[in-house]
């Protein structure tokens, strides 16, 4: 069985581990294999000649053809450039983009904060920003309608949005890709919660610029991750700086330099090449698997997950979960955002249900998860007391989470975070049915 071979750590420690979305689990079989190749090679600084640094430049070489492989991407289309994670990722984006006073930054209500956070680029640019917002189902409402009636002055228009919400698990379309460029925009798609359960082929859709880490596909490496950018759309960004691995030279009495071609001139100072050197040990873990059969794995769960959230009531009928996003399969991957509700339908603050479930060897996940959009839309957050809140906030250095769950008020009503449940290939029916016991517990 893959579970009791590659992740025994599991049932040796009675541990239920549903933060998926949060990271994966790194298989037996990689974490072998990377210890053998640290003992059986040198590699250095991949910034030389010398036969270890070679290898490092080798196992950089390989991972770039890996990842481009397994997106199904063309090395004359795509390119890749290296970075610390997915947020860095999106910032060589952003501080490279050429935002002016006559285009636009168009951005899903649904945004992880590592896209939230290119608005302020834009912003620096003059370039106006404009949120899709979103439905009752934390789904983007007539997003084709509204990209591609977008008017005014044709400058510069960049489109970022989530392929899965990392909040809800909702799949955004696709197919807002074409109908982003279609409307003059470039496509700047994040892929860190989409990518660990699904397919992405970039010969089916051609974003121009794609995020992920790898530690959410595989598990390890930490501190890896990758723009993967159309090689035309990497060509018109201007980077704002220069640094030790970007540069063919540079020139302090005659104030010059010079980057690297394509991807290269992106990659800040010495990649991480042990981890490129671990990836193809991931790679192949997610192949023997199978990506197909781990889809099908992780929605059948997700569905029991939801059955069984769903089916709790209390004895007077009132339900004691509330779940935030779809509520059946159609268009959503294995991440669930819900809160406990007490029979007088009260939250339960987040924080306590997160406290049990440390007790109860439950690891889930508790907050907004880096995604104010789909949080201030999901929990209904008025806008104006939100505001005022948030003022205090600023203005008291002690104020915490529960001090603004009492400033938005409402009687105990209103959520100021929730519960996040996210499936992966280690996962299995037992693990569904603790996570149901915790909410179960947590109401009463």
């Amino acid at each position: 069985m893959l579970r009791a071979r590659e992740f025994p750590q599991l049932d040796a420690t009675g541990l239920a581990y549903v933060d998926y979305t949060g990271s994966a689990l790194p298989a037996a079989r990689q974490l072998r294999a990377c210890e053998e190749l640290l003992r059986d090679a040198a590699f250095g600084n991949p910034h030389a000649e010398h036969g270890p640094s070679l290898r490092s430049t080798h196992a950089l070489e390989t991972a770039r053809a890996l990842l481009l492989a397994h997106l199904d991407a063309d090395d004359v289309e795509y390119d890749v450039a290296f970075t610390a994670n997915a947020t860095a990722a999106v910032k060589l984006v952003a501080e490279s983009y050429p935002f002016a006073a006559n285009g636009i930054c168009a951005l899903s209500a649904d945004n992880h904060n590592s896209l939230n956070g290119v608005r302020e680029y834009a912003r620096r640019a003059g370039s106006p920003v404009a949120y899709l917002p979103l439905d009752g189902e934390l789904r983007l409402t007539n997003a084709a309608v509204t990209l591609g009636e977008s008017g005014g002055p044709r400058g510069a228009r960049l489109f970022g949005y989530p392929a899965q919400s990392n909040f809800s698990g909702v799949r955004h379309p696709l197919e807002l890709i074409g109908v982003a460029q279609r409307a003059g925009f470039d496509v700047l798609l994040d892929a860190a919660a989409y990518l660990p359960t699904s397919k992405l082929s970039l010969r089916s859709w051609h974003p121009e610029f794609v995020v992920l880490s790898f530690y959410k596909l595989f598990g390890v490496p930490t501190g890896l991750g990758a723009l993967v950018a159309r090689r035309d759309a990497l060509s018109r960004l201007r980077r704002p700086w220069f640094s030790g691995g970007t540069v063919e030279y540079v020139s302090i009495q005659n104030d010059r330099h010079s980057l690297l071609p394509h991807a290269h001139g992106f990659e800040d100072g010495t990649p991480h090449f042990l981890g490129a050197a671990a990836l193809p040990a991931g790679f192949a873990f997610l192949g023997d698997v199978g990506m197909d059969r781990l889809a099908a794995h992780v929605a059948r769960l997700t569905m029991a997950l939801l059955e069984g959230l769903l089916a709790l009531r209390h004895d007077n009928g009132s339900p004691m979960a509330c779940v935030y996003g779809p509520t059946d399969g159609r268009g959503r991957g294995g991440t669930v955002a819900f809160n406990v509700l007490g029979k007088d339908e009260r939250v339960v603050p987040y924080w306590a249900v997160a406290e049990r479930a440390r007790t109860l060897g439950v690891a889930v996940r508790g907050g907004c998860f880096c995604n104010p959009g789909a949080a201030e839309t999901a929990f209904h957050f008025d806008a104006e007391a939100a505001s005022r809140c948030l003022t205090e906030a600023s203005a008291d250095a002690d104020f915490s989470l529960e001090r603004f769950a009492g400033c938005m008020g409402r009687d105990g009503r209103t959520a100021v975070g929730a519960i996040r449940a996210s499936l992966g290939v280690a996962n299995n029916l037992a693990d569904i049915q603790r996570v149901v016991a915790l909410v179960e517990a947590s109401a009463r």
